[in-house]
């Protein structure tokens, strides 16, 4: 059984700001980063269909510190798709929406998750980084 990660974010930006954020392969080393050193993980995304990346951080004794990707969608700038593989092999879909008086929702979609133990470290990293990516958006 699959199970799918859902969240949903609220930021006061514009959503060609967000979009950047998610897109732009420096901001997003600002914070796509190590869940246990806050350290951005260098990577080389391009929203470009097809594109394959990594993004890249310390190794562990449990994981060799390269998540692969990529990109299946790029809808410019309401959405955007990827696979997400670090053991297992998800997608993740981001889809934006202008809410308007300067405010933009982004729902967060990851699925092909195998258990409820990675669902909860995803929802708890994917919260830890948007978190991170409100401060980039301040910037």
């Amino acid at each position: 059984m699959s199970l799918t990660l859902s969240m949903d974010f609220q930021f006061m930006t514009s959503i060609e700001k967000l979009w950047s954020a998610l897109t732009d392969s420096s901001k997003l080393a600002k914070w796509v980063a190590n869940i246990q050193t806050g350290e951005g993980m260098e990577n080389n995304f391009k929203p470009v269909v097809g594109h394959h990346f990594q993004f890249r951080t310390q190794p562990t004794e449990y994981w060799n510190g390269i998540i692969e990707g990529e990109v299946l969608i790029v809808e410019e700038p309401n959405r955007l798709s990827y696979t997400w593989a670090s053991g297992e092999k998800h997608t993740v879909t981001w889809t934006l929406q202008d809410l308007g008086d300067g405010k933009v929702n982004l729902h967060l979609e990851q699925t092909g998750i195998s258990n409820a133990q990675a669902l909860g470290g995803a929802k708890y990293g994917w919260g830890k980084w948007c978190g991170e990516l409100e401060k980039v958006l301040e910037q």
